[in-house]
């Protein structure tokens, strides 16, 4: 779980990044954080991560309690939670195994565990044939698949993904979402930052907008904003002229556009939670592995554990048999 209560930040150069924000983020709960350039979504997120430090508030992730948190926790703290980023962050002359076995090796994982898990995370995001390559052989789409797989291979109970769709096409982009939509069905909390409202129209998860450092909607909860209590302006009364009447002006707009793009999508189209899109192919039955179980008489229920040490499937170049 994730809790924000009245937490604000203000930066060195009296930035007010946050200001009062209070969020709670459920265990399995798909979450999309939106809002304008230097809203403060990345301030919320570097927050969770503990990159930053709140100056006020109260901040609970994952039971850890982040105010009170020393330095020699940050590390174990972090290991609960897996980070996409939006520019990937690959390592660039490992091979895709190495760059997702490289999140087990730092925590100390037995290279006998990294051989059964790594492939059959890769297998969870059809990359198993892309095992032997490196980062630059890869197509955008499979970079941040890559990515993905390394955030998930440590079993983290939260993905916080951070643009993961800003470097890589529009139809790339919908796979992502899909895949991460598949991973929130299994159990595995996302938090994700995003400008592309064509996804969080397809999606039909909890929207959280934030503006101007503060939480101006959310359709997760029923609560009291301060768009609701503006008074609406029509066409007959002035402009805001107040910096209090501005921003109120602003919340109401960004509120009304989020409304705006959940009517213009016809119920059919919406991906609803806890529910795959019809486009979604579970990678597992994808014609590689179909082929290891028929040449090698794998159990078809073995391919949804990782009991299996896939690693004698790949060929000895792919980083699986290193020690």
């Amino acid at each position: 779980m994730i809790e924000f209560k009245n937490v604000s930040k203000t930066y060195d150069n009296g930035t007010a990044a946050l200001r009062d924000v209070s969020i709670t983020i459920n265990d399995g709960e798909f979450v999309f954080i939106v809002g304008s350039s230097g809203a403060g979504k990345s301030t919320f997120l570097k927050i969770i991560m503990r990159e930053q430090v709140a100056d006020q508030g109260s901040i609970i992730v994952n039971n850890y309690n982040l105010n009170k948190m020393k330095k020699r926790e940050i590390p174990k703290f972090r290991r609960t939670m897996g980070i996409v980023f939006q520019d990937f962050r690959l390592i660039p002359n490992m091979t895709v195994f190495d760059n997702v076995a490289f999140a087990m090796r730092v925590i100390g994982a037995k290279e006998k565990e990294i051989r059964k898990r790594v492939p059959y995370v890769l297998s969870l995001v059809g990359l198993t044939s892309k095992a032997r390559q490196l980062p630059t052989q890869l197509s955008g789409g499979e970079q941040q698949r890559v990515a993905l797989a390394r955030a998930l291979v440590n079993n983290a109970g939260i993905i916080i993904a951070d643009e993961p769709t800003g470097n890589i096409d529009p139809e790339m982009s919908y796979e992502i979402v899909d895949l991460l939509n598949h991973i929130n069905n299994n159990g595995t909390t996302v938090v994700m930052v995003t400008h592309e409202h064509e996804l969080v129209r397809r999606f039909n998860h909890r929207v959280i907008t934030i503006n101007q450092g503060q939480v101006v909607s959310d359709t997760g909860v029923k609560q009291k904003s301060v768009v609701e209590t503006a008074t609406p302006i029509t066409e007959t009364e002035s402009k805001p002229e107040t910096k209090e009447e501005m921003m109120q002006a602003a919340e109401q707009e960004i509120q009304e556009n989020v409304e705006k793009l959940r009517e213009e999508v016809k119920s059919p189209e919406i991906i609803e939670e806890n529910s795959n899109t019809k486009y979604y192919e579970q990678p597992n039955v994808d014609k590689e592995l179909e082929d290891f179980m028929k040449n090698y008489g794998i159990d078809s229920d073995d391919l949804t554990t990782d009991s299996v040490d896939y690693s004698k499937y790949l060929d000895s170049d792919d980083g699986g048999d290193k020690q």
